[in-house]
Formats: structure tokens, C-alpha cells, sequence
């Protein structure tokens, strides 16, 4: 389960809407996530880290998009899932394969118990 968030989600998106408006305009560029982190109450690295995010999701920058990140977890927990399923299954093939072969020496020893005159006398 995730950690509870310290921060509402109006603030987090206010603050890094700022932060890349901000970011934009080459004037402020210079410790604009440092102001407005002060400015709003918001720790910095925590800014420096939504807006990264947020330059993620938009294109600007390189790497892993929200969604993807969120389609990735999804998969891994159904991989997990599936993968914890698929050893019960075996699990159980293996229970009722080991007791329907010790079923089936015990009924093959009975068949040639009861056929055994019969090939004796037969021969």
C-alpha cells in the first residue's frame, strides 16, 4: 500500500504548473523551483522532482511517462498473479497425479492378482 501523501494534490499541481511556467520564461529560469517551492511551502527536491515528472508526461523530456510507469506495475501484478496461479495449478497436478498413479499400482496389483491363476492355468 502506498505512504499517505503530504501534499494535497491541488497544491502539487498548482506549484508545478508554476514551477514550468516559470522554467520557460528565461528571465526567472535562475532558482525558479528554490522560490517557488519557499514561496508555496513545498520542499524543493520534492518540486524539482514533480516537475521532472511533469516534463516527463508532457514530451520535454526523456524517459517514463506516468501512464507507462502505471501500465508497468499493472502487468507486473498480473504477471505475479499468474505466475503464483500457475504454481498452485502444478502444485495440485502433481497431488493428483502422485494419487492416481499409487491408485492405479494398487488396482494393476489386484488385476494381476485375480488373472494370475488364470495365466498359470493356461499355461
Amino acid at each position: 500500500m502506498a505512504a499517505p501523501r503530504k501534499y494535497p494534490d491541488e497544491l502539487r499541481e498548482r506549484a508545478t504548473r508554476l514551477a514550468v511556467e516559470a522554467r520557460r520564461d528565461p528571465a526567472s529560469v535562475g532558482g525558479a523551483i528554490k522560490r517557488i517551492a519557499d514561496q508555496l511551502g513545498v520542499h524543493p527536491e520534492a518540486l524539482r522532482t514533480w516537475v521532472k515528472q511533469a516534463e516527463t508526461d508532457d514530451g520535454v523530456r526523456p524517459g517514463t511517462t506516468s501512464a507507462e510507469a502505471a501500465r508497468v506495475a499493472e502487468l507486473e501484478r498480473e504477471v505475479r498473479e499468474l505466475r503464483r496461479a500457475n504454481q498452485i495449478l502444478k502444485s495440485a497436478a502433481s497431488f493428483f497425479a502422485a494419487e492416481l498413479c499409487a491408485t492405479r499400482r494398487w488396482v494393476d496389483r489386484e488385476v494381476v492378482r485375480d488373472r494370475l491363476p488364470w495365466v498359470v492355468a493356461a499355461a
